[in-house]
């Protein structure tokens, strides 16, 4: 684990030389002009890297401005470094002129305002939440047809903060459901801003029986005091746990960062009426198959959340995101709510799910 954060950090130190090398390159002008726009990108990223690290420090409001201020550095970056080694790329093979990387205004505007462009947009689309509803029809018995809302990685904190959960609330509320489900990460990282701010009265206005289970966030924030917090807030944690409700036999696994939590194999053994099953990370979806549930719940990828990550999440899951079918059993994989770090959509989308269960 320690290894594989060395090599990530030693990776972006070499990517952030090479994007600020490219930077002072094409910037035209004297060396103060370089020096400046170099040291602003180097700034934008310090404001990035500090609402990180100065997390039990600074005041909420100052963190929450850094967070808004430094967190979109990164998709930044990685555009900025996608387009440079596109570019030197295309140099190589003499498809680009080597003078459209040196000293060149038009080419330093151009790409810089394409990159302001589309993190505006995505930061628009972040807004606008996707209402995804799906039927599923059962044979097992079910007194009458239920609405479940499920939704995934809300991440609220100091990027997604107390109005925009009063928002989401009501969105859920709206669809007049009979049972509420979290599939985890309700937390982003730290629970100070949730406690401090009173998120948990939000979570007490649901108009339905709510549960989750821990994602890997409420670990990283600590698995005790999410413990706490979720109580305070009214919403039942399914820790290896199962529950009946409506005569449904709702299923929450531990997250995986438990290494020790129980098999599904185990909590599944006495299956009765539809079963759901929440578990944050979508690995080994073929368990669930074998253990007869109806239908998983996931989320954890936020399939990628912009692209080109979405190319990798969705190489390393079976389904990174949407409806998915291994045999009798029904997936629908989130990419979440909310989401982690800048409030940016690109390729990707925010949603919740609407699932109808209806008997045949």
């Amino acid at each position: 684990m320690r290894t594989g954060i060395i090599v990530i950090l030693a990776g972006t130190l070499l990517g952030v030389l090479y994007v600020t090398w490219h930077l002072w390159r094409i910037t035209q002008g004297s060396w103060v002009a370089k020096l400046a726009v170099s040291a602003l990108f180097l700034l934008w990223m310090a404001a990035a890297f500090a609402s990180m690290l100065l997390r039990d420090k600074a005041s909420i409001a100052t963190i929450t401005a850094l967070y808004e201020l430094g967190h979109p550095w990164m998709i930044a970056f990685l555009y900025l470094l996608i387009t440079f080694i596109l570019a030197d790329i295309g140099v190589l093979v003499r498809l680009i002129p080597k003078e459209w990387l040196t000293g060149n205004a038009v080419s330093m505007a151009s790409i810089l305002g394409v990159i302001a462009v589309v993190l505006i947009a995505g930061g628009i689309h972040y807004k606008h939440k996707y209402r995804e509803e799906l039927i599923v029809r059962t044979e097992k018995p079910l007194d009458r047809p239920l609405t479940v809302v499920l939704a995934s990685d809300l991440h609220i904190g100091y990027s997604n903060r107390k109005a925009e959960l009063a928002r989401w609330m009501d969105l859920i509320n709206a669809e007049k459901p009979d049972l509420v489900l979290f599939g985890g990460d309700i937390v982003d990282i730290q629970l100070r801003p949730l406690v401090e701010g009173n998120y948990a009265e939000e979570f007490r206005r649901l108009a339905a029986p709510a549960f989750t289970v821990l994602g890997n966030h409420e670990y990283i924030g600590g698995d005790e005091d999410a413990e706490r917090f979720l109580q305070d807030a009214g919403i039942g944690l399914l820790r290896d746990s199962v529950v009946q409700v409506e005569g449904i036999t709702i299923i929450g696994r531990d997250d995986r960062s438990n290494a020790d939590r129980k098999p599904l194999s185990e909590l599944a053994d006495s299956l009765s009426g539809f079963s759901i099953l929440l578990d944050h990370q979508p690995y080994q979806l073929e368990e669930a198959q074998e253990a007869g549930i109806d239908f998983q719940f996931s989320g954890h990828t936020h399939r990628g959340q912009v692209w080109p990550l979405s190319w990798l999440t969705d190489a390393m899951y079976e389904k990174s995101w949407g409806y998915h079918r291994r045999g009798e059993t029904q997936y629908y994989v989130s990419s979440g709510l909310g989401i982690w770090g800048p409030k940016i959509r690109i390729g990707t989308r925010s949603e919740y799910l609407v699932l109808r269960i209806e008997p045949k």
